[in-house]
């Protein structure tokens, strides 16, 4: 199906490694969407590996930003995900501020905790900056750590819906996006929980008995690439949320480092 839109999606780049870039690039463009990239650092792997070695683009953001103006080039859509430091969030406010075309929605991943634990190499100090930044977004995807994280809250183990309401609820006071909670576990399942408009859905679908790495970022693909095509904010998740279990189903044991998501994007 084809997407007129045009989308710019700004993290990082790793040369090996299912994530960020190399995962957002070809699920957004089988989705029909022009896409564009703003990549942040390139990395040899991603860091599930066992060393790696990075290379950090930040200082020819503002040489790409200068041809961009000169070309007069402007984005439909943005999607930002992993960034890694609180200096590319003030970059990411220039881009809108600068590469906009009117109306053209934010759709942000946070993209900086798990399972409890904000993840290595970042402090308060990012989280500081990442509570900022979502003020600009039309929708934001956190996980629920992430969201405990971002509104100060104790983070549980164990939870109910009504601790996911109350997260969801605190989110607003930071902005006025849609939230969508993501990896919600409830009741033996796994879901999203989608506030808007002062109502809360939770959208609950089967849990497998495995994680995977990526899977946050193939989500958020998946997720954009239908949001651009019109559907509801709940077909987004179900899409979305399809897409990464059949993912991880077909997934080889061995494969440590992502999922086999190639094989489902190839069957579309």
């Amino acid at each position: 199906m084809m997407n007129s839109k045009r989308i710019l999606t700004m993290q990082d780049l790793s040369c090996v490694g299912q994530c960020s870039l190399t995962v957002a690039l070809p699920i957004l463009s089988a989705h029909g969407v022009e896409t564009c990239v703003l990549p942040t650092a390139v990395l040899s792997n991603h860091t599930m590996f066992k060393g790696w070695s990075y290379l950090d683009l930040t200082p020819e953001i503002e040489n790409i930003f200068d041809n961009w103006r000169n070309n007069e080039i402007k984005f439909d859509a943005f999607l930002l995900g992993y960034l890694g430091k609180a200096e590319l969030m003030d970059i990411a406010n220039k881009c809108f501020d600068g590469f906009s075309n009117d109306g053209a929605p934010v759709i942000i991943d946070p993209v900086f905790a798990d399972n409890g634990k904000i993840y290595t190499g970042f402090d308060a100090n990012y989280v500081a900056n990442m509570r900022k930044l979502i003020k600009r977004a039309n929708y934001v995807l956190p996980n629920i750590t992430e969201a405990c994280f971002l509104t100060d809250t104790e983070y549980r183990e164990n939870y109910d819906e009504e601790f996911i309401c109350s997260l969801a609820k605190k989110l607003t006071a930071l902005t006025d996006g849609k939230i969508i909670l993501t990896g919600a576990e409830v009741n033996g399942k796994i879901g999203e929980y989608i506030y808007s408009g002062g109502k809360g859905k939770l959208i609950l679908h089967e849990l497998l008995p495995t994680k995977k790495h990526g899977t946050g970022d193939i989500f958020a693909s998946v997720f954009t690439a239908h949001l651009l095509d019109g559907c509801t904010l709940e077909k987004c998740c179900d899409r979305a949320a399809l897409f990464v279990r059949e993912s991880i189903k077909i997934t080889r044991p061995e494969h440590f480092y992502g999922v086999d998501f190639e094989q489902v994007l190839k069957k579309k």
